[in-house]
Order: C-alpha cells, then structure tokens, then sequence
C-alpha cells in the first residue's frame, strides 16, 4: 500500500494539461510525497527518431496505396457517381448530389488539369476505362494522395501531443493498414478527402492548443485561423464534419470554461475577445469558405443537366440551354400534353385493361381501368413513350361550361385530366390502391358515371419548389420547367408514383399510381413534358431563344441546401450492404465494391479486425480506468499523479471525446448506413490508441523515482500489435486490391465474422 496515499494537508501542484479538452480538471487533492511524480526520470524520445519513424511510416503508407492503383481498369462501386460528378463539372452541366461540393470540385479539378473532356459519365459498375480513354489513374492517385498524407499528419499530431515514437507509430499504423482506408484511399470517393480534412483538424486544433499560454500571438492566431479553415473543409466534404465542429466545439467550450474562472484574472472585455476570436475563426471564417466552395459551383454548373428537375422552375430559368430555354412552352386548357413524375421519372399513363377484382393479399378493388406510371430508361424508350396515346392527357377546365383553348393554365386553377386513349377521365376516390393499402386508387370513368361522380373527377394544380415557400402562388404552368402537385380536390391526397415495388404481370410491371395522404411531400410533384396536339399555325410551335433569368447567389444556395438536407434525410431505404452503428467497432460487416465473375476476383470493403478490435479493447480499458479512479478518489484513495489524470482526462479524454462525437450520433440516424460512414471516428479512435498505449506504459503511480516510460513493455506492444496488423492486411490483399483470383476454400478461409465473399463456392 506504499503507492496508495491518504488526503493530507499539503497538496502537490498540477501540470498544465497538453490540450485543454474535455474532462474533469486535473484536482490538487494529492499529499506532497517523499518521491513526487516531478521526480520521475523523462524517456522522451530523440527528434531524430520522430523523423525515421514517420519517414518509415510514410513510405509503407505510400505504397500499400498506390501499389496496382490501376486495378481494376473498370469502374468500381461509388465511383459510378463522384466520377461521373467530375465530368458534369467539366462540362459545365448541372447536377444534384446529397454532399457538398469541395471535394467533388477537387476531383473535377484534376481531370482539368490532364486535360480530360468529361465525356464518359460512369454509368454502370464494370465499365472500361481504358476503352472509354478515362484518365482513371489520375483520378485515383489524387485519392492515394490524400490517403497517403492523412498518415503522418496523425504521426505529428502524437508527436505535438508529447507521446512517444512508438505510440506515434502505433496510431499512424492502425490507419496505414487498414483495408478500408486503403480502399476508400485508392478509389474516386470522397472519403480519402474526408478523412485527410478531418486529421488536419485535429492536427490543427493540437498545435494550436501547444500556444495556448501564448494567447492572440501570430502562432496562435495562425493555427486558430487553420482549425477553422480544416473544420470549413470536413462540412464542405460531407455533412458528417458536423461531428468534426462536435469534437472541437468540446474542446473549446473547456478552454472558455477554464479561462472563465476568477483566478486566471482575466476582466469581461477580455473573455468577450477571447469569445470573439474563436467565433470568428472557427464560425464565420469556415462559413464564408463554405459558401465559397457553392459560389465556384453554381458559377460552374451553367448548363442543363440531369439536376434540373431536382431544382424550381426560377432555378432553372437560370441554366444556359436548358429544357426550360428550348422547349418549354406555355399550357393552355384543351392541349395533349404527356405527363412525367420528376421523382421517378416515369410517363403517367392508363390503359384498357382493369384492376382485379381481387388482390393477392385479398383485398377488393374497384375492378375498374387501370392508371399506372411507365419507366422507360433510354432516349429512344422515351421518345417511343412520348408517342404512345396511352401516354396522353387532355388537360380540360373544372367547370361544366368549359373554357376555350388559347386560355393559359395556371397553378392553383381547377382540372379535369382526359385519358386521350381511351377517352375516359381520370378519378380518385376512397378504395386502397393495389399495392398500399392507406392510399386511394386511381382509375379512369367514362359519360354517365364521369358526369354523376363529377366532384371525383376534380383535381388542382398546386405550385412546388425545393423550399415550399411559394406552395400557394399563382404562375402559369410551362411544359419542363413548372414543378406542381395535383391534389384531388373531393379527398385532398396528392397523386403520387413509387419506384420501390412495382405492380405484378397483370399490371405489365409499371409502378403504381396513388392517392398520398401526405400532400406536403415533395416526391408528390409532377410536370407536363411534351405538348403532342400543337398545331403549326400556334405560335408556341416556333422556337423563341429565350433570355437566361438571373438569380441570387444566396437564393440559389438556399434552395439548393435545403434540397440536400431533405434527400439526406429521406435516404431510409433498403440496402443489401447497409450496416447499423453496432457493428463498426468490430467491423462485423463489410460492403462489396467490384466482382468479376470471369476471373472470380473481388474487392470487399472491409476494415482491418485487428486495428480495430484492439482500438475496442482500449477504449474499454480506458472506460475501465476512468471507473476505478473516480471510485477510489470517492474512498479517497490516490493512485494515479496528478501529471497522468492530467494526460488520462485531457489529453486522452479529448481523444475520447472525439470519437465518440464521430461515432455514436449514427445511432439516432434513420438514414442509410455504411460501415466508410465510421472510418473518421476509427481515425480519431487510431489516436486514441496510441495515446492510451503510451499512458499505460507510463509511470503514472506515486512512488520510487523511474524512467516515466517503460521502454520494453511500449516497444514489444507496438511491435506485436504492428506485426499483427501487417499480417492481417497482407492475407485479406487479394480483396483489397482485387487482382488476385482465390479458390473457393481460399475465400471461405477470409470469411470471418459476418464477411459474406463471392465466389465462397
């Protein structure tokens, strides 16, 4: 019991903290020993070794990532979008993504910069690069980059931290083979930018904490300014830097709350400036970058694209050889107009043929003509839908005696939908559509019972837009450009079509056409496309170059934010590789990326279960720690110096802290999940290993003066750990890399945990 002192009089000083984070402030409860913790014999590492080590770790990191980069010449899961994002940027041609733009933008930039033209659009998973003359490689390598620079930059951010070159190594190397960072590091994803912004963050954020005592210097304005400008950078990448600014808004509210006791002498004037500096390079200053990065994209994206129906009709009206600026046209009642849902994309159509009397599950309809939505994928698919009768629909006035032609039609007017086909009239009423049960169905009636059930047969035409705001105005409807939602007016549900379950055989496979009790839902939105009745002598048959309308900057932005927060937020469905929150610490799961059944090859999206089952070991030994000590301090008991709950609470706590921030709000999350969506927490938890490492091969007990570092026991844990990691990584290549062929009995020997391969018979 030497070791373990009681409460005395006389307390021993605290040490400054290397980072003012998180956590309980070090107390100064401990009793003066004979043989303090001051007195124990420093073991920091010579500056040269921190050199050799990350030089070490740098080479290993380069070359595990660029090593076969050009594997496979094909286009391998994600990169079907983020490529294909990089040639619309290219060609200036708008399109809508749930993620902002930086490193979309970084991407385009190095195809700019080779000189690539943008006219392969990525389609399909498995298309040729070499056949198509993509620069892939290029592409590639800037991700490998990043990749490769996001290793030392954790090495250093150790370094700062004080912690020894074994720990330095030990965090550098979790990352350095980690398949998924190799991975996500050798592709065209967004997630080696991410994850390279979220480092410098970090790193930022340490080196600025080392000139703390140093307040409103050059130093510490500097790296204060590169926090904030790394924080822009991560919420530029993905929204998922918001966890970024949870992790350095902890950080920095216990650096307020430290800096607001009496005792640190500092008057309101100056706490206001100490406030101020730090919202004003941590909040306003990323902002503004943020805001840059959506200026140079709006500024690029000048042209109609596939974004188009995404955005307003105003939106719209402001892209150069647009839909809207070619062929849009004005409607007037009694025009043939042909009908497309902007969600699905799919022609509105009816056919002679009628719903069965009964369902599948039993339930009656009303056996009457049935109203689907048909898909059609290609140009000339559509261009065959456009001219299919069963496709069209007169547009007729809501009244009994009607209105001449030539009279424009306009949101919020009243209607009638004439199935040109078959001649019937389009109705809703209260009987459950064939494939949900709580919607209306929709079908078509014809004379006597159109003319009784004439309320039925009434639908308005209500303006949408990304932001709901112009949800009761008045505009005339054009073809392409007018976005609007058609309520029936006896029920009020909005008319709405669904791509997730398509109608059985007897349905011919289309989607289904129903009543939405959910009228606010913009997924409820329609527009006309094609006006098929136009007549030569109209003056809308001849084209008129119309004059691009210009719109605000900021009023673009916002449109454009809150579509992005609302697709994310609506991405709840189904996915066969979707993975929950529990099972990333453990990397239970994986996700496939790219198989080719010829030569039976694959790459299988999976983390390193060695890394990460030893940084779950440690955080659970630190939860363990932190437990034990608060107990027995309640029993007033003092095992560990104060200079340790110093690095244990502050420093490793900070660390703590960040992952947490990064990895538990997934939990409240009822968007699609992956496991690439846990590789910024398992960064930070890389850290976190090393630093606990380092800790618990310290000398952080009262006692006898020793080295503060037991050498041996630091350097055969990492050793072991390392080689461990290394091994790992080597025996699951052939999936990382994907260019090696596996017989069955070699791949079911990879199946661990709840790894499921191709190819495993």
């Amino acid at each position: 019991m030497s070791q373990l002192r009681k409460r005395g009089a006389k307390k021993s000083g605290s040490t400054t903290p290397s980072v003012a984070v998180t956590g309980t402030d070090v107390t100064k409860e401990a009793e003066q020993t004979k043989v303090s913790d001051s007195n124990s014999v420093g073991s920091k590492d010579p500056e040269s070794y921190y050199y050799i080590a990350c030089a070490v770790i740098t080479i290993l990191a380069t070359y595990v990532r660029f090593d076969r980069i050009s594997f496979p010449d094909k286009v391998v899961f994600d990169e079907v979008h983020f490529g294909k994002f990089a040639s619309y940027y290219l060609e200036r041609t708008y399109f809508f993504d749930l993620h902002p733009p930086f490193a979309k933008l970084l991407i385009a930039f190095v195809g700019y910069l080779v000189g690539y033209d943008g006219k392969f659009k990525f389609n399909n998973i498995g298309d040729s690069y070499i056949t198509n003359n993509v620069p892939y490689v290029a592409y590639r390598a800037a991700s490998a980059i990043q990749g490769t620079i996001t290793v030392p930059l954790m090495f250093w951010t150790l370094k700062t931290l004080n912690f020894s070159v074994a720990a330095c190594f030990l965090a550098s190397a979790i990352v350095c083979f980690d398949n998924a960072h190799v991975i996500d590091s050798r592709l065209i994803l967004l997630d080696a930018t991410l994850n390279l912004t979220v480092a410098m963050t970090i790193f930022s954020y340490v080196k600025y904490s080392t000139y703390r005592k140093q307040a409103f210097s050059r130093d510490w304005w500097t790296w204060l300014y590169l926090t904030g400008v790394s924080l822009s950078l991560v919420i530029s990448t993905k929204y998922v830097g918001v966890f970024t600014y949870l992790t350095i808004g902890i950080g920095v509210l216990h650096e307020l709350w430290i800096l607001l006791d009496h005792k640190r002498g500092l008057d309101l004037n100056e706490l206001a400036y100490h406030f101020f500096a730090r919202a004003w390079t941590l909040i306003a200053v990323p902002f503004a970058l943020y805001l840059f990065w959506f200026y140079l994209h709006f500024a690029i994206l000048t042209k109609s694209g596939p974004g188009d129906s995404f955005m307003s009709g105003d939106f719209q009206e402001t892209l150069q050889e647009s839909a809207d600026t070619k062929s849009s046209k004005e409607v007037h009642y009694f025009d043939q107009l042909t009908l497309t849902h902007l969600n699905t994309d799919c022609f509105f159509h009816s056919h002679n043929h009628q719903y069965p009397l009964r369902y599948e599950d039993g339930r009656i309809s009303s056996n009457q003509q049935q109203v689907t939505c048909e898909y059609k994928e290609t140009n000339a698919e559509k261009e065959v839908a456009t001219n299919d009768a069963n496709n069209w629909w007169e547009i007729v006035p809501g009244t009994v005696t009607g209105t001449s032609e030539f009279v424009e039609v306009f949101t919020e007017d009243v209607v009638r939908f004439r199935h040109v086909g078959t001649g019937g009239y389009l109705l809703a009423h209260d009987v459950a559509s064939p494939l949900k049960a709580t919607h209306e169905e929709f079908t078509i009636v014809y004379d006597e019972v159109a003319a009784t059930r004439f309320n039925e047969t009434l639908f308005k035409l209500k303006y949408t837009d990304a932001t709901q705001s112009n949800k009761n105005k008045r505009t005339m409807i054009k073809t392409h450009s007018t976005q609007f939602k058609v309520i029936h007016v006896d029920t009020v549900v909005a008319m709405w079509s669904h791509d997730d379950e398509h109608l059985p055989e007897w349905g011919f496979k289309h989607q289904e056409v129903c009543g939405n009790k959910k009228v606010q839902d913009n997924d409820n939105s329609w527009s006309f496309k094609t006006i098929v009745n136009l007549k030569p002598e109209d003056p809308r048959s001849k084209y008129t170059p119309k004059k691009v309308t210009p719109q605000p900057f900021l009023k673009k932005w916002w449109e454009l934010q809150f579509l992005m927060f609302h697709h994310n937020n609506i991405l709840t469905s189904e996915h066969p590789f979707a993975s929950q929150p529990d099972s990333w610490p453990l990397t239970l799961s994986g996700v496939s990326f790219w198989n080719d059944n010829d030569s039976k090859r694959q790459i299988f999206f999976i983390g390193n279960v060695v890394g990460f089952w030893l940084e779950v070991a440690l955080i659970a030994i630190y939860g363990g720690i932190i437990l034990a000590d608060q107990i027995s301090r309640r029993r007033a008991v003092y095992v560990l110096t104060d200079k340790a709950r110093s690095r244990l609470y502050n420093t490793c706590g900070f660390l703590f802290a960040g992952w947490a921030a990064h990895y538990l709000p997934f939990f409240l999350m009822g968007r699609q999940k992956f496991l690439h969506h846990y590789l910024p927490a398992h960064l930070i938890a890389a850290l976190f290993a090393g630093a606990l490492t380092d800790f618990l091969c310290s000398h952080n007990t009262f006692g006898p003066a020793r080295p503060q570092i037991n050498a041996i026991k630091l350097k055969v844990f990492v050793g072991v750990s390392v080689a461990a990691i290394a091994v790992f990584f080597y025996y699951f290549q052939a999936i990382t890399y994907g260019d090696i062929s596996l017989t069955p009995e070699q791949v079911r020997s990879r199946q661990w945990l709840d790894i499921k391969l191709h190819y495993a018979k």
